[in-house]
């Protein structure tokens, strides 16, 4: 299994927006470079990337603080 980590120190959103769907969810598979999810640091946000494809089971959750290199999610 591959660990996504946190790039950076902030606030983990799993959906684009409060009334939108999550980009991924527990088993779903993902691609490498996909989109899986938002870190907010000061208003900005910045998208996390799948680094490697399978499926996907995530361990921080939504709207959870996180610190750089937290595991985010695993991919396998």
């Amino acid at each position: 299994m591959a660990q996504l980590l946190s790039p950076l120190p902030g606030t983990f959103y799993r959906r684009p927006a409060p009334d939108k769907p999550s980009y991924k969810e527990d088993g779903d598979s993902v691609n490498e470079g996909e989109v899986v999810g938002l870190i907010e640091v000061m208003k900005s946000f910045n998208e996390v990337k799948a680094d490697s494809s399978g499926k996907i089971t995530f361990v921080a959750e939504n709207e959870e603080p996180v610190m750089a290199g937290q595991v985010l999610a695993e991919i396998g």
